[in-house]
């Protein structure tokens, strides 16, 4: 088994990363918890393929499982549903004591974290991470929230879980475009903080395509490392936490304005490194060989996506909301080299508009 420990105080967390861990997660709750309901918070895909064997595990430990189980995708991580949860578990009455399972992907880790973060102003909740992508990055560092029609993740808190358990054999139950769009992030973590990892995929393309599970447990213990080292010293993203969103500015717009049906977050996010890798490129604060070294790593991971053309002024608006934005002015993460960036107001929003018009992702 291999543990990451995040260390925040009295938020302290462990990260702990294992084949077949789903089975151990009763007897250690046990361990864990005094109190006896738990609420179990997936969706219906997961809950067939393991929550309902988790259910039933945790009932034969004695506890009372509360199940709310919501339709798949993106556009269900909503302030409506998660009002509805809110409602069932008051209906139920669900205690003080009660603690929550977000069993799933990003969408139901955020909105699981985001209901346990105000039901009775914050009760325990634990991430059990089923994608790729929420196992290196959306279970750790304790972001939790819901969509708004206005942005991406617009409503939400900084919520700390009691514990991540993840179980990389759940990998192999993932569709092949979950496993691309969790490897975005993985990449993202090479380019903002270790070169020698971005290496280390690199040098590992076949083996990441036949889905060996060993290299994975590395690939997410390090990525949770550097996620963890960068939450540890910013722990609310008022300085180096906004690494983090290298190409995510441009991701939740292209999110946002296709309403979430036309990409996976990984997939808009890898498209968002390769547009910031190459409008850095062009004004001279990326070395050419880093951005080709970026880009070709996508392609050589079939990780290349032709975006849909968009409104620019309608796009441009969705980029103003950013929260990384200071004083009206637009903030962008770009890459320097492969290893480190820099949170920038250098690139203006007219020449991102320009950039994006040249290139014909926008259009008008």
């Amino acid at each position: 088994m291999s543990k990451v420990h995040i260390n925040l105080g009295d938020r302290s967390y462990d990260i702990l990363i294992e084949e077949k861990l789903l089975k151990k997660i009763p007897e250690d709750l046990l361990i864990e918890e005094k109190g006896n309901q738990a609420v179990l918070i997936s969706n219906e895909t997961v809950y067939l393929l393991y929550g309902k064997s988790l259910s039933l595990e945790l009932k034969e430990k004695g506890f009372q499982v509360f199940e709310y189980i919501i339709p798949e995708g993106e556009s269900y991580k909503s302030w409506d549903i998660a009002g509805s949860i809110l409602s069932k578990m008051l209906e139920d009455k669900i205690s003080r004591d009660a603690f929550v399972l977000a069993l799933g992907g990003g969408v139901i880790g955020d909105l699981a974290g985001f209901v346990a973060s105000i039901y009775h102003r914050g009760i325990k909740f634990y991430q059990i991470p089923t994608s790729l992508l929420a196992q290196v990055d959306s279970s750790v560092g304790g972001k939790v929230a819901v969509n708004h029609a206005a942005g991406k993740n617009m409503i939400g808190s900084f919520y700390q879980p009691q514990k991540v358990y993840i179980d990389t054999q759940v990998l192999l139950t993932l569709p092949p475009r979950d496993w691309k769009s969790g490897l975005a992030e993985v990449i993202k973590y090479g380019i903002i903080k270790d070169k020698s990892f971005f290496e280390y995929i690199e040098n590992n393309v076949e083996k990441i395509k036949d889905k060996d599970l060993k290299i994975f447990e590395y690939l997410i213990k390090r990525s949770c490392e550097i996620k963890g080292e960068i939450v540890e010293a910013d722990e609310r993203e008022s300085g180096i936490r906004a690494y983090l969103n290298l190409g995510h500015t441009i991701a939740h717009g292209i999110e946002t304005i296709t309403e979430y049906e036309y990409f996976r977050h990984g997939e808009a996010v890898a498209a968002g490194i390769s547009i910031i890798a190459e409008i850095a490129f062009e004004k001279g604060y990326l070395l050419e060989k880093d951005m080709k070294r970026i880009n070709n790593l996508f392609k050589s991971l079939d990780m290349v996506y032709k975006l849909p053309k968009m409104p620019g002024d309608m796009f441009m608006d969705i980029l103003y909301l950013d929260k990384k934005n200071h004083k009206g002015k637009m903030v962008l993460i770009i890459p320097e080299e492969i290893g480190v960036v820099e949170k920038t107001e250098k690139i203006s929003a007219e020449e991102l508009k320009n950039f994006l018009l040249s290139k014909e992702v926008l259009q008008g």
